[in-house]
C-alpha cells in the first residue's frame, strides 16, 4: 500500500456498483466526450489534497475488469472491491475497506460533473460541524401524494433541499452507526438522522446531477464543453 499524503484527512468512497437499469448500458464506462464517465468524478477527488485513497465499489463480478481498467490511470491510492445487492449495502462495503483517514466522503459515481472546488467545500464543512452533505434548494412545487396519485399536501418549497453527493462524515461514526442500522436507505445521511445525529447541508451547484437517462448525457456532454472553453 502506498503512503498517506501529507495533510490528507479523508479517503472518498467512490460508489458505482448500479446496474444502470434506467439508462439501458452502464453508465460508468459509457464514453462522454471520449472519456469513460466514471472517470471524471475520480479525477476530480484525485486533485484534491485533502483526499489521500479512493475506494472504486464496483458491480458484482466486475472487480477484475474495473482494476485493470482504473488502477493504471490514478496517482493516489486507489482500491476497488465488489458492492452488494443494493446501493446501501455497496456504501458501507466500501466505507469498511477504506484507508482509517478521519474523514469518508460517500459519492455516487453517476455525478460525473462534481468539481475539486465542491469536494473540498463540503469536506471542511464537514470537519466543522461533524457530518454533511451538498445539495441544493428545490426550484419546483413539490407535491406528497397517496397511493392513487391524489395530491395530499404541498410541503413549503424553501425548507426543501434537494440533497446530493458527496457526503462527508466521520469514519469511526459512521461504522460505529453502521451496527445499528436498519433497512435500506437511499442516502447516507439517514444513517445519521435515525440516530439523532445532525447533518449540516453545504451548498453544492445544479450541474452536479445524477446520470439517470440517456438525455442526461447530453446535457452532461454541453456541461463538459463549456468548462474547457472557460479554462
Amino acid at each position: 500500500m502506498q503512503e498517506k499524503e501529507q495533510n490528507a484527512d479523508c479517503c472518498a468512497v467512490v460508489v458505482a456498483a448500479g446496474t444502470s437499469s434506467r439508462m439501458g448500458f452502464s453508465k460508468q464506462e459509457v464514453p462522454v466526450l471520449g472519456m469513460p464517465a466514471l472517470e471524471y468524478c475520480l479525477s476530480a477527488f484525485e486533485k484534491v489534497p485533502r483526499v489521500g485513497a479512493i475506494v472504486v465499489v464496483c458491480p458484482i463480478g466486475k472487480q477484475e475488469f474495473y482494476e485493470k481498467w482504473l488502477l493504471p490511470k490514478f496517482h493516489k491510492p486507489l482500491f476497488v472491491i465488489q458492492g452488494g445487492d443494493t446501493r446501501q449495502k455497496s456504501a458501507q462495503k466500501g466505507v469498511q475497506a477504506s484507508p482509517d483517514y478521519p474523514l469518508i466522503a460517500v459519492h455516487d459515481g453517476a455525478r460525473i460533473l462534481i468539481t475539486p472546488e465542491e469536494i473540498e467545500r463540503v469536506i471542511s464543512d464537514a470537519k466543522k460541524y461533524g457530518a454533511s452533505a451538498l445539495a441544493m434548494p428545490v426550484k419546483d412545487t413539490i407535491k406528497m401524494v397517496d397511493e392513487s396519485g391524489f395530491v395530499l399536501k404541498t410541503p413549503q418549497r424553501d425548507t426543501l433541499w434537494a440533497v446530493q453527493t458527496p457526503q462527508v462524515f466521520g469514519r469511526k461514526q459512521y461504522l460505529e452507526l453502521l451496527k445499528k442500522a436498519d433497512g435500506d436507505d437511499t442516502d447516507d445521511c439517514q444513517l445519521f438522522e435515525k440516530a439523532g445525529e445532525k447533518v449540516h447541508l453545504c451548498r453544492g451547484s445544479y450541474t452536479n446531477f445524477k446520470l439517470t437517462t440517456p438525455e442526461d448525457l447530453k446535457f452532461a456532454e454541453v456541461i463538459l464543453k463549456k468548462r474547457e472553453e472557460n479554462r
